[in-house]
């Protein structure tokens, strides 16, 4: 599956009774998007880009807008046009290494597909710090090669289908 529709289905499987802010990052340029309408169509629960400063609440999905980078602290959202990760801007990795130094085991990072290494880094990081850790089986994957790369340094908790990717943060969660 690709980025938006894996996304699209990954989303329709959240749960309103789950205790977590969820973040979401897609190589997107730094043109317009539309990808908060988009996920709103398939979630139960709201959607929209991150703030600069914002305080995250449960239960909220955020979007890293196009051409800025979104990190967390322990309650709040920063954006950010720093540097390009991995040729990206938004870039997973500085979402999850700011997630490892911050929120530690709290924290499930999910890994979709997508070409290069982008998250990788990050996810090995997450992991490190005690996080629950949840990558698409690369064989479902329209981009398999983040997932392949994440494989190849790192054994997830899970490799999952996206279908099955919620279950799997359900089960992450009760260890939370």
């Amino acid at each position: 599956m690709g980025g938006v529709l894996a996304l699209k289905t990954l989303v329709s499987g959240f749960r309103q009774t789950w205790n977590a802010s969820i973040f979401v990052v897609l190589h997107i340029d730094g043109h317009g998007s539309y990808l908060p309408e988009l996920l709103s169509v398939s979630s139960t629960l709201p959607v929209s880009f991150a703030r600069h400063g914002e305080v995250f609440e449960t239960g909220h999905i955020y979007v890293a807008p196009p051409d800025l980078h979104m990190t967390v602290d322990v309650e709040r959202i920063s954006l950010s046009r720093g540097p390009k990760h991995n040729f990206v801007r938004p870039a997973i990795d500085p979402l999850f290494f700011s997630a490892a130094r911050h929120q530690n085991r709290k924290v499930i990072g999910v890994l979709l597909t997508g070409r290069l290494s982008d998250g990788v880094e990050g996810l090995y990081t997450l992991q490190q710090a005690g996080a629950c850790t949840i990558v698409q089986n690369p064989e479902e994957a329209i981009a398999a090669e983040m997932p392949r790369n994440a494989l190849s340094i790192m054994t997830p908790k899970f490799v999952c289908t996206v279908d099955e990717i919620p279950r799997a943060i359900e089960h992450c969660l009760q260890t939370v």
